[in-house]
């Protein structure tokens, strides 16, 4: 088979390592990659949202199989450009993607279908906001309705903090249009977790579940990010809680959507209530994934092939036992302004650390050397018999890796470790 992944960052790595595990695979292009997908891709040069471009490469090449990484294609219509010309594809249509492309669609979608959620406001004009945050009970969270890359949710402490978001997300546009409306919604108490599934109409295979480390610094402080590292382990969920997840929030929604298909990605707040739905993505979470697939047994083209051909429950999917824990290594100065362009060191020898792959996400090849290319540059990612041996591993092997103003969270994976204790 020829696969097309699209995307280029660690996330689609992932998948794209996954995805060559298959004797069926006989080649696998990506659009655009990166200077790690490189060494099992053909990269090809054109952007995700370039819909009609990458449907062009797709037919043209006779792609037999397409998935689809990042969420904004997929809000954009993608799939639907595929399949009006016969293309296998994987994802959601943009109609179902509203699931994660507006917030105020999603809030509703919840509240009509009874899925636990946090109680929220939705509001189009500074002014309504303003009005929301005088009523409101503090902390309070603050999330654009459109898509920001990760960076569109907000937990303001006080009134201040609350005003001044809205008034950088509003009235000064910090992020474009994806700010012009917004949902204002009360804090949830709790543990976040990410829940993924594989779906297809109402038919879904749940996947394992993953923390993610969304905050900048060490002490989830400082601001959101596109995330800063994930583990995954079985204690993260209970098994009620699971069975409260899949119930409460899973069957319902995909019910709902009837014919929903691809990726379902629930995060999560474990309340002293239950679990409580704070969003979906309609694609794989990032660095999520990274962690996930590692423990996948099941070859992942199996699965999306069930997806495409319309039998997802015919086959039992198989995970590994063992831990898994990605670290990411940013550039300092994420998720603001950075410089790119710093050669990357250590790389193989980092590679060699036992149960270790390095995952790129911002990065390029030239003249033999690796470069960095964004905030996010690589996912130190590992796998265990422990929690603890996972993270042991993926720190060793971050510490071999140097560029100019390398930079990490220390503490991932501390609450699965004070879980286990």
């Amino acid at each position: 088979m020829k696969i097309l992944v699209v995307g280029s960052g660690g996330r689609e790595h992932a998948i794209v390592e996954a995805l060559a595990q298959s004797p069926e695979v006989r080649k696998i292009y990506a659009a655009p990659g990166n200077g790690g997908i490189r060494e099992q891709a053909e990269l090809i040069s054109i952007e995700p949202n370039n819909i009609e471009a990458v449907a062009d490469f797709a037919t043209a090449e006779r792609i037999d199989l397409t998935f689809i990484g990042p969420e904004m294609p997929l809000s954009k219509g993608i799939v639907d450009a595929f399949r009006q010309r016969g293309l296998v594809i994987i994802g959601p249509t943009a109609d179902q993607a509203r699931l994660e492309s507006s917030k105020i669609f999603a809030k509703q979608f919840f509240k009509k279908n009874g899925i636990p959620t946090a109680e929220s406001s939705e509001c189009s004009t500074p002014a309504e906001a303003y009005a929301i945050l005088e009523r409101s009970k503090y902390p309070i969270v603050i999330k654009a309705d459109g898509l920001a890359a990760g960076k569109g949710v907000v937990i303001a402490e006080n009134p201040a903090d609350a005003r001044l978001t809205v008034q950088q997300f509003m009235q000064s546009k910090a992020l474009g249009e994806a700010g012009s409306r917004l949902v204002i919604e009360e804090f949830l108490e709790g543990e976040e977790a990410s829940f993924h599934v594989f779906a297809d109409g109402p038919h879904f295979q749940p996947m394992v579940a993953a923390q993610d480390h969304k905050r900048r610094f060490d002490g989830d402080r400082g601001p959101n990010t596109g995330g800063m590292g994930a583990y995954s382990v079985d204690t993260i969920l209970s098994r009620q809680q699971q069975h409260a997840v899949l119930q409460r929030i899973i069957e319902p929604t995909l019910a709902a959507a009837k014919s929903y298909s691809g990726i379902l990605y629930a995060g999560l707040m474990l309340t002293s209530a239950g679990p409580k739905l704070l969003e979906y993505n309609v694609r794989f979470g990032d660095p999520e994934t990274q962690v996930i697939l590692s423990r996948l047994k099941t070859e992942l083209l199996d699965v999306l092939i069930d997806i495409a051909e319309h039998r997802l429950p015919s086959r039992k999917l198989e995970w590994r036992q063992d831990a898994a824990a990605t670290v990411v290594l940013v550039t300092s100065g994420y998720p603001g302004k950075v410089e790119t362009g710093k050669q990357i060191f250590g790389l193989e020898e980092a590679k060699r650390v036992e149960g270790v792959k390095i995952y790129h996400a911002g990065t390029r090849f030239g003249d033999g050397k690796i470069y960095t290319t964004g905030g996010r540059v690589l996912n130190v990612t590992a796998r265990g018999s422990t929690l603890a041996e996972a993270l042991d591993r993926a720190y060793f092997a971050a510490q071999m890796i140097e560029f100019e103003g390398k930079d990490y969270r220390k503490d991932i994976g501390n609450k699965g470790l004070a879980k286990q204790r």
